[in-house]
């Protein structure tokens, strides 16, 4: 199979869809890998290591679309984009179609065939294709929380850490899975006082089973639970995520009114249109505005501000769907594998999952 890497076009996105490493190991395998020049120079994968691990460096995006059967890359493509594409080509990476219902139609009409990681399941129904990035941008939220909590960022001016005599900062986070979970854990080793809320009574018990009581409050969430959490609030992180869908909005506008100034909410769903009402998308260019007196960071590809760590990592999951896509085709790959056949969204101008299709149905 004729495989292409494209250089990624977000805003400040310098994530490669395949690392030297991976074209080796797909190239030795007799499939023949196009990376457009200079894709990956901004983390250290020159032109010429992927020459020698077997690749061939295209100039110009357009010919490496239209050379290529695969298409591997990490992010949703953008409008300027859709013109490359076409229904005898397939389209392997994060796709997040209901976070915005209006560029996913247009995507859709170009006939692709595109396999979104962010679907892709497993025996045991986690995402291994989304955990990585879920991994980082856990983390990465209570970082770039506790920056814009400082006073010349338009935070309350406070520090989240270790300091004798004072009081913990309080962290509330909602949503208890892979990106929550990671934020939970940054949260307690800098000495916050954790407010974990989720719909799962299952998921919080298993968190008490891992983090203990110490410092951290388990909270069945509700309306009168999220906003009586957030009022007590320093930094509110939401990690909300449904598979395919469209993330719920668990905060409305109106309950930022009874919030304090200067608390920072960062949305690590707004990939998939927010779980706040008030968010809209951001870049890491300009990561936050301010609504009701509160600090918005809502940057909808968080894991590219450390791009070789999040290109390393997603390549050790993708690599072995890539392998099976490119050794037995695509069709063919789909049927064996019901859990990437999870992945596919959308085909000759057809949604294929379900939990997409429930999301678009509007347009």
């Amino acid at each position: 199979m004729i495989i292409g890497v494209p250089a990624e076009v977000k805003n400040n996105e310098n994530r490669i869809g395949l690392t030297p490493y991976s074209v080796k190991y797909l190239s030795t395998s007799g499939h023949e890998i196009l990376v457009e020049k200079d894709a990956g120079k901004n983390i250290g994968y020159f032109d010429d290591q992927y020459i020698q691990a077997g690749a061939k460096i295209i100039n110009t995006a357009s010919d490496l679309y239209k050379s290529s059967e695969m298409i591997v890359k990490v992010k949703e493509p953008i409008p300027d984009e859709y013109c490359y594409l076409r229904n005898d080509l397939t389209l392997f990476t994060y796709l997040h179609l209901a976070g915005d219902p209006e560029n996913a139609k247009k995507l859709i009409d170009t006939g692709v065939t595109g396999i979104a990681y962010e679907t892709v399941t497993s025996e045991d129904g986690s995402m291994p294709l989304l955990a990585p990035m879920s991994t980082i941008a856990g983390q990465l939220a209570f970082v770039v929380g506790s920056y814009h909590l400082l006073k010349q960022n338009k935070g309350k001016g406070v520090m989240i850490g270790k300091m004798e005599d004072i009081e913990p900062r309080v962290v509330t986070v909602i949503g208890a899975g892979v990106a929550g979970t990671q934020s939970i854990a940054k949260a307690l080793d800098n000495n916050a006082f954790v407010k974990v809320l989720d719909t799962s009574q299952s998921k919080l018990q298993k968190l008490e089973e891992s983090f203990g009581s110490k410092n951290i409050e388990y909270i069945f969430s509700t309306n009168d639970s999220v906003q009586s959490s957030i009022n007590d609030s320093d930094l509110v992180i939401g990690s909300v995520y449904v598979v395919g869908k469209e993330a719920p909005k668990v905060v409305t506008k109106d309950m930022l009114i009874s919030m304090n100034p200067g608390t920072v909410m960062v949305d690590v769903s707004i990939d998939q249109g927010g779980c706040f009402e008030s968010s809209r998308p951001t870049t890491h260019d300009s990561p936050t505005f301010i609504q009701n007196d509160i600090v918005h960071y809502c940057v909808t590809n968080m894991p590219g501000a450390v791009p070789l760590t999040a290109t390393e990592a997603l390549n050790k999951v993708t690599l072995p769907y890539i392998q099976d896509l490119a050794n037995k085709g695509v069709d063919i790959a789909l049927s064996e594998d019901e859990h990437l056949r999870n992945g596919l969204n959308i085909k000759d101008g057809n949604i294929m999952h379900q939990g997409v299709k429930e999301s678009l149905e509007k347009i």
